[in-house]
């Protein structure tokens, strides 16, 4: 089992789960992280640590939110490890409770 990054990173990329993750299997791309499912182990201590409530364990994904399975799969594979948090993106704050913001995206 693994744990998904979605819509609600976009944007914002909040990276207090970096620091908490034992297996560093965050990955950070221009305007998001997503997690690696072959490297994460289940653990949850990312999703407390969320201030944008965007993690989920894969089988809790809201239904309008599981082709971000998909994509971090995809997008782990491309994108480098973070390992250390940073600070999070100038607008997160104004984007944090913004729904729908995939086709904001940068891959």
């Amino acid at each position: 089992m693994t744990h998904v990054v979605t819509d609600a990173c976009i944007l914002c990329k909040y990276t207090d789960c970096v620091d908490v993750c034992p297996v560093d299997c965050f990955h950070e791309g221009p305007n998001t992280l997503v997690i690696n499912p072959n490297e994460c182990i289940d653990c949850a201590v990312c999703v407390p640590e969320c201030p944008a409530e965007a993690i989920f364990a894969e089988e809790d994904v809201p239904e309008n939110q599981q082709e971000f399975i998909a994509l971090n799969a995809e997008l782990s594979g491309k994108w480098p490890t973070i390992t250390r948090s940073k600070d999070p993106m100038t607008d997160a704050d104004k984007w944090k409770d913004v729904k729908d913001k995939l086709r904001h995206l940068i891959k």
